[in-house]
Order: C-alpha cells, then sequence, then structure tokens
C-alpha cells in the first residue's frame, strides 16, 4: 500500500497522527478537490463541480457591475409637499404571532446529541458507549448495531473494515456485537462524543494512546474483560464476543469512569430545527454510494419511500440479528483522511486531525465540504478531544438531518475511486 512513510514516534498528549507517522501530505489534491476529479468519479461528480464552480463565480462576480474608477453621481432629488387627509377612523394592524420555538420539548426531554431527536434527558447527558464491531463476513448479522444512533467505518490491515457503533439508548441490550479489537484512530473518533470505549484486546501501535488519562475505555483482553464480555457457542473465536447493558453498566461502575457528558459538552453534530428538512437541493445525485471498500464491498441505496438509505454489504442486505431488519441512515457522510502503513503487515494509521474533505449525502443528494477539528471546543484545551465539524465550501457549519449517520472515513487517496451517482 502506498500512504505515508511510517516511523512510528511515541506518543504525547495533544500530538496528532500526522505528526507522528509522518503521513504525506495530499494537501495538492484536497485543494484540486473542484477541478481534478477523474473520469471514474462519474458524471454526476462533475455536475457538482460545474454547480460549484457556478456559485463561485456568480458570488465574485456579483461586485463587478460597475468601473472601479467610475464615480457615481449624485441624483437630484426633488421634494415634493403633499396635504394628507386624516382618516377619521385609524385601524391598527394585529400585532403578528409569535411563532412557536420548534425545538421546544416537554420537561425531562433534550435533544440527542447522537441524533439530534428528542429523549429522556437521563438518557442524552449519559456519556454514550463506543463498541468495536467485527465486520467480517463469518460474524454476519451482528447483533444490536441497528440502535446505534451513529455508525463509524474504517478499513483496518488487509483491506477489511472494522466498524464502531456509538450507543446511547442501550438499556434493554442483551447482545451486541460481535466486539473486536481496538486500533488507534477509532479512539480519536470515540473522544468527540466523549464516549467510554470498549473494545477486545488492541493493536501495538494503540497502547500508549489507550494509556492516556482522558481515555476511558472497557477492554475485554484487560481489568473488566470478565464483567463486560461474554462468549456464546454459535459462532467460532473470535467471531463470538459480546457485550450487554448489564455489562456496560457493570463495568463502568467497577473502573469508576464518569458516567455523564462533562460539564460545558456541546456534541459533536449540527443538527437541523426539528420541523426542517435538509435536502441538499444545490447538490448533485447521491441516490447510490460506494465507499469502494475492496473485501466487503457497501454500498448504500436511497429509499424513496423511507427517505433514508439502506445498507448493504457483502452483496446483500446488511440486518440486525436481533431485529432481522435492513441498517438505514437519515446521513452518510464520507469523511477524506490522509493516512500511512505503519509496518509490513499492513497496519495503518490514519490522520485525524488535521483535517479533509467531506461529500455530505442525505435525501438522495450530496454537496461537497471540509472537515476540521473544532479546537475551541477541546477539553481542557486536548486537540485529540476536540469534535471534527463539518463546514460547506464558503466555510459554514453544515447542518445535517435529525436521525442516524452513518460515516465512511476514506483514505484520501481514493477520492476518485468512490461512486456518487
Amino acid at each position: 500500500m502506498a500512504g505515508g512513510e511510517y516511523k512510528y514516534v511515541k506518543l504525547r498528549k495533544g500530538c496528532g497522527a500526522f505528526e507522528r507517522y509522518g503521513m504525506k501530505d495530499h494537501s495538492d489534491k484536497v485543494k484540486g478537490l473542484l477541478s481534478d476529479f477523474s473520469p471514474n468519479f462519474r458524471v454526476t461528480a462533475r455536475r457538482m463541480i460545474i454547480l460549484t464552480a457556478v456559485f463561485l463565480c456568480l458570488g465574485l462576480l456579483a461586485g463587478c457591475g460597475k468601473d472601479e474608477d467610475e464615480e457615481e453621481k449624485p441624483q437630484e432629488t426633488v421634494q415634493e409637499t403633499v396635504t394628507k387627509e386624516e382618516p377619521s377612523d385609524v385601524t391598527k394592524p394585529a400585532p403578528e404571532e409569535e411563532k412557536e420555538d420548534p425545538n421546544k420539548l416537554d420537561a425531562g426531554m433534550m435533544r440527542s446529541y447522537l441524533s439530534g431527536l428528542p429523549v429522556d434527558e437521563k438518557i442524552g447527558n449519559r456519556r454514550p458507549v463506543a463498541i468495536m464491531l467485527n465486520n467480517l463476513e463469518a460474524a454476519q448479522p451482528m447483533s444490536g448495531i441497528s440502535r446505534a444512533d451513529v455508525v463509524y467505518e474504517y478499513v483496518v490491515e488487509g483491506g477489511i473494515t472494522r466498524l464502531m457503533g456509538l450507543f446511547e439508548n442501550y438499556d434493554d441490550l442483551d447482545k451486541i456485537g460481535s466486539v473486536r479489537s481496538c486500533r488507534e484512530y477509532f479512539v480519536y473518533t470515540a473522544l468527540e462524543f466523549d464516549a467510554i470505549y470498549m473494545h477486545f484486546g488492541q493493536a501495538t501501535y494503540a497502547v500508549d494512546l489507550l494509556a492516556q488519562d482522558y481515555v476511558d475505555n472497557l477492554n475485554g483482553l484487560g481489568e473488566a474483560g470478565d464483567t463486560c464480555f461474554y462468549r456464546t457457542t454459535d459462532r467460532q473465536a473470535p467471531h463470538n464476543v459480546y457485550t450487554s447493558a448489564a455489562g456496560i453498566e457493570a463495568g463502568i461502575k467497577k473502573l469508576g469512569y464518569r458516567e455523564d457528558h462533562y460539564d460545558g459538552y456541546k456534541g459533536k453534530f449540527k443538527f437541523c430545527d426539528l420541523d426542517k428538512t435538509i435536502t441538499n437541493e444545490n447538490g448533485a445525485s447521491a441516490k447510490h454510494i460506494e465507499p469502494n471498500y475492496k473485501i466487503n464491498k457497501p454500498w448504500f441505496d436511497y429509499n424513496e419511500k423511507t427517505g433514508k438509505y439502506d445498507r448493504y454489504q457483502y452483496g446483500g442486505p446488511q440486518i440486525d440479528e436481533l431485529t432481522g431488519e435492513q441498517l438505514s441512515y437519515d446521513n452518510v457522510i464520507l469523511q477524506y483522511n490522509k493516512w500511512a502503513q505503519l509496518d509490513q503487515k499492513d497496519y495503518l494509521a490514519f490522520d485525524c486531525h488535521s483535517g479533509g474533505i467531506i461529500q455530505y449525502c442525505t435525501k438522495g443528494m450530496f454537496s461537497i465540504g471540509t472537515w476540521r477539528r473544532d479546537v475551541d471546543s477541546a477539553k481542557d484545551g486536548n486537540v485529540d478531544m476536540a469534535p471534527v465539524r463539518y463546514y460547506d465550501m464558503e466555510g459554514n457549519e453544515i447542518e445535517i438531518n435529525n436521525g442516524k449517520t452513518f460515516v465512511c472515513v476514506i483514505q484520501d487517496t481514493a477520492l476518485d475511486e468512490i461512486v456518487l451517482e
């Protein structure tokens, strides 16, 4: 694999993966996003480029109607005296009705940091759990994944992918998984959500980060192993490790982790008002999405009836074993990160700090934007805990639809291999 020059440097607090792994800077490719797509990216992407260029040109030309050296001539003003007749009856205009706050909720309710939808305050203020999920074909179907409001997918070694689900409403779940081992970049993502990170073992490169005092994790091969996790007999190891609501609660209490969000936590996403729908109407078609992961070959198809994206992989629908239903999402975000290969075993690193580009897909359309860490929101000034925000091409933070979100983190060198049509 071609990526950055791999050289492992010992972790230092707040030090990003870009610095630590000496990744090659693909900024030229990022800067050329609007003009340098490969023909393989399909016609719809080129249409998006044209639209963006047109809008940029319109913005630049808006103030070009006059010659800079041309002086405006003052217009003569003619004052005319008009005698008005006083009406005998003066009707006062009716006062405007005050608009009701679309986000007003009943007492004891709040908007979820993960979905934007109303949830009980006890659930919404509780730290979510970020659980590593086995995505090998032998581990399908997963259990409980449909209850994750946010799911991340990254490539790990050998071209396979691993998922991480963020769960806030899991109290009635007896089976979540199967659970697999940690990769460092997933930890950085979990930190964005102030989540408690759950995994069964880890790669060597993640050991230093997991040892930091700002990382709260439940490790199946660590102190909380027997408390949090159990094995089933219906599948062979390593595809048979699961957790449950009871196990999660017991593990958190055993290790004494903070259970609620810290004071001042603002969440990661900017959700639209509850009475609003984002349509991406000025974007391009994204009724079919292929992130181009090589092994599971996933794709998303927009379902006109539900207004959501249905998820497929390994040649068919991806379902939740507990419900028998296909996974579906309101938002699909393709996030491009710099990356590096760390060793001959194909372990990877992703730069989760330096920023890059995104494609935001919703309601069958996509728009182009950027991602970067919101350093001003970093807890205790720790950049590792700063949430990633998404911005449009004018620099405004992107509003996304309320509901479930699937984020595909993609190697930035694979930008022109993605299908959106």
